[in-house]
Order: structure tokens, then sequence, then C-alpha cells
């Protein structure tokens, strides 16, 4: 069973993962795909890959069942792991880079309650971990580098923020923000409402005037939550229900589309009207 399928930033290279334990690497040319590498080395299930920023360099994260954390690298038409992370004692169920304008940055969620964030800084990996969601967490988003606001304010905080969203088996959304001086990262807000596990949250790419997080539960429901820059640790939810425990949220690239994927086999795109009430504009069932 294949569990994640990512594209890179030029949208010309998928990386998928299965339950085999390998990587698969394919070349994509319009509407035809070519299988160019299978990447091994983990020894359990491998649930989600994911592509650093290409100002790094042709660079892939992997994490899975075996609780390790795997980043790769292409040089000369060679791919090889060129690092290896043994920091959690449970399947590791998501890895997530920063935006760019943060560092080079990945954080990882597992099972174990515990979040680690990897960083590549002068040629050297330094990595934090602390607890997150004392039953497990199944989810890490990071908030766009630039403060919400900033691009259309009279003085706008131009410094890249390290900030990020993680949901649980807890049934909450916590967010962390980075605390410079000692390296720390610090819970600053824990969002209520769902009633079930916490199966994926989405920081909206979106600079402008709100922040947007979405989260989909085993529920049967996502909340999107907003806040503005005035309160930044004011968090208003609005509730979306459905018919099937849900799974994955994903926004545009422009931060306007939700995407929701749920346990029917059903995908639906959601949108927000200009009096802030959202609606379903299209479902793809297959």
């Amino acid at each position: 069973m294949i569990h994640d399928a990512v594209l890179d930033y030029y949208g010309r290279r998928l990386a998928t993962c299965s339950s085999d334990k390998t990587i698969k690497i394919f070349e994509i040319e319009g509407e035809n795909h070519k299988l160019t590498e299978t990447l091994r080395g983990h020894e359990g299930a491998v649930w989600c890959v994911s592509w650093a920023h290409p100002k790094y360099g042709n660079i892939l994260a992997s994490s899975s069942y075996d609780g390790k954390v795997f980043i790769w690298r292409e040089q000369n038409a060679q791919w090889a792991k060129v690092a290896d992370f043994n920091l959690h004692h449970a399947s590791v169920n998501i890895v997530s880079w920063s935006p760019h304008e943060s560092g080079c940055l990945l954080a990882c969620a597992s099972s174990d309650g515990q979040v680690s964030v990897l960083e590549f800084n002068e040629g050297n990996w330094l990595h934090v971990i602390f607890l997150a969601h004392g039953q497990g967490v199944n989810a890490v988003s990071w908030a766009p580098a630039m403060v919400p606001g900033s691009l259309v304010s009279s003085k706008p905080d131009l410094a890249a923020q390290r900030r990020f969203a993680t949901g649980g088996s807890d049934c909450l959304v916590k967010i962390w923000d980075w605390n410079r001086e000692d390296n720390t990262y610090t819970p600053t807000t824990s969002l209520e409402g769902h009633t079930d596990w916490v199966r994926d949250v989405a920081w909206a790419p979106t600079i402008l005037q709100k922040s947007y997080i979405a989260s989909a539960s085993q529920d049967k429901t996502v909340r999107i939550w907003t806040s503005d820059p005035a309160h930044p640790n004011e968090w208003k939810s609005t509730v979306l229900t459905f018919e099937a425990a849900l799974w994955r949220v994903s926004w545009s690239l422009s931060g306007n589309v939700l995407a929701v994927s749920g346990g029917d086999n059903k995908v639906s795109l959601w949108k927000e009207n200009l009096k802030g009430v959202w609606g379903c504009v299209k479902w793809i069932e297959e």
C-alpha cells in the first residue's frame, strides 16, 4: 500500500513511499512517468516523504514505522542516505520541512508523543526533542515564515518566524513558538473542540490578513481555525461536518482552497466566501 506521494518544488519528480519499506522516485514529463530510483533502508512501513526546498539541493526526508527518520540526497544522478536519526521510541508518522526562509528545519511527529526538530546548520545536524501530545502525535505543519499582515503593514516585521501546529491522539491541536535564546519550542495555544484523534493539521501558506489552520479528525469534522495579527493567540473555529472519519487536509498554494479527504474515499474542495462562510465547491469521487 502506498502511504504518501509528493511532487517536488518544480513538479518534475514524484516521491512515493509504501508498506514494502521502500521509497520510489519517478521522473514526471507531461502525462508520462518513469521510475528512476528505489531507496531502501527502513525496517518498517514508510509513512511519509517530504522534499526540502531546492535551495538546499535535491533532498528528501522519510519517516517510518521503524521509528527512524532518513535524509536522502541526490548528487551526480546518484541517491544516497546522508543522515539517519533514531530519536523516537515508536513510529514516526509525519515529517515536514519548514519554509526555507526560516532555515533548513525538519519537524518530525511520533506515536511516542514527542516532536523532534532537526536543523542543518553550517554542515552539522542539530536537534531538539520534546513531549507534545501524551497519547501520540499524528501531524505537524509549519506556519508561513512571515507574520500575517506583514506585507500590508505600515511597519512590517520581516524577521522569519519559527512556528508550527501539531495534532494529537489527545484530540488537541497545539501551536508551538520557537524561543531563540535557548532554542526551545513552547506551546503557546491549545485548541480544543475535536472529540476524537486529530489525524492531520495544515497551516495555510497565505500571509495576508489572517492565519488559517485546518484540522481533520476521526470525529468526522474539519475545524478551520482563524486568528488575526492583532490577537495572535486567539483562535476562532468553523466546523465542517462529514459522514466519515477524516484523514488529510491540504491547502492550495495560494491558501484560499482547502482539500479534505476521508475514509469514504472522497475528496472535497472548500472555499470561504466574502462573508466568511465556508462552502464546498467540488466533490471528487473515484
